[in-house]
């Protein structure tokens, strides 16, 4: 059967852009008006070292798909909401300047914010966000303030890094948070069955008499940001604003998640790879919806 669509959260999908970036993002469009002081007009095509934005999302959790033949395909599903372009800010780099996007994400109650951080959303019109990512674009992908980044930034068939913060298992031993095989089960290994076995000691050397540094030791496992390269976008619900990807993700339920263009693998711009292009810097409103609110990738279609 087809998969399922995760009940979305509530309080999520109210925030909309703010009607005057919209209008302003409509007359860029048609050329009806001059960009403001600083910002260049963004080009809709794609170039050589182009380096438009990602986006933020939360982890719905898994489904899976089926494809002609039989095989199974695990997705994960991350819901895209709400997410906007707070600001652009120059940043300094190795190379001299750099340009970074501010991205919003998520409803955030006036309560929980302090005046400064509540003003930097409300002198531009925006609506609270709990969530502040930056990303690295060039200069022909810069977006106005009040840009609303949807699911349809990514498109079936290409491949994104999504990057979260793993599941915490709290303290653990070796042997789960290393894989040791533990000691035998025999005679002489009295209450030591899970243990590490020595530590290393002087091993011959003179005065060497200490642990090592990077030793595999018990410790803190989980809870760390870690990146997932070169999932593929198997299925867009722009409806529903729900990205899905072949394969798994670090983080919980519920858990925020950064994504953006693959950098291992090079984006095909000739136009003549197995999927279309995604749109350059973004999916605006008037662009082409080809395959409607829901569209698959053509290598493998659920039954």
């Amino acid at each position: 059967g087809d998969v399922m669509r995760p009940r979305l959260l509530a309080g999520v999908g109210h925030n909309t852009t703010p009607p005057r970036a919209m209008a302003s993002l409509r007359l860029l469009r048609r050329g009806c008006c001059t960009a403001p002081a600083g910002f260049a007009q963004p080009s809709r095509v794609w170039g050589k070292s182009s380096l438009r934005c990602g986006a933020l999302g939360m982890k719905c959790g898994m489904t899976q798909a089926w494809q002609p033949d039989g095989k199974v395909v695990p997705l994960t599903i991350i819901e895209v909401q709400d997410v906007q372009v707070v600001q652009a800010k120059r940043v300094p780099t190795s190379e001299g300047e750099g340009l970074n996007l501010q991205l919003g994400s998520g409803w955030q109650k006036r309560k929980r914010l302090n005046r400064p951080d509540a003003g930097q959303f409300e002198s531009r019109g925006l609506p609270l966000k709990r969530y502040l990512r930056e990303f690295r674009v060039s200069e022909d992908a810069q977006l106005p303030v009040g840009t609303t980044i949807c699911a349809r930034h990514f498109v079936p068939g290409q491949f994104v890094d999504v990057q979260g913060t793993s599941k915490g298992k709290g303290f653990e031993g070796v042997m789960r948070r290393y894989g040791f095989a533990g000691q035998p089960r025999s005679h002489g290994h009295s209450l030591s069955h899970r243990s590490g076995g020595s530590l290393g000691g002087a091993a011959g050397s003179l005065y060497a008499t200490r642990v090592m540094p990077g030793k595999k030791m018990p410790g803190r496992m989980g809870g760390k940001v870690r990146t997932a390269h070169s999932l593929l976008v198997y299925r867009v619900d722009a409806e529903h604003g729900l990205v899905y990807l072949k394969g798994t993700i670090p983080g919980g339920k519920g858990s925020l998640v950064r994504l953006k263009d693959a950098t291992r693998k090079r984006m095909d711009t000739s136009g003549r790879g197995h999927h279309r292009l995604p749109p350059f810097p973004t999916w605006l409103p008037g662009d082409d919806e080809t395959g409607g609110d829901v569209t698959e990738a053509p290598l493998a279609r659920p039954l």
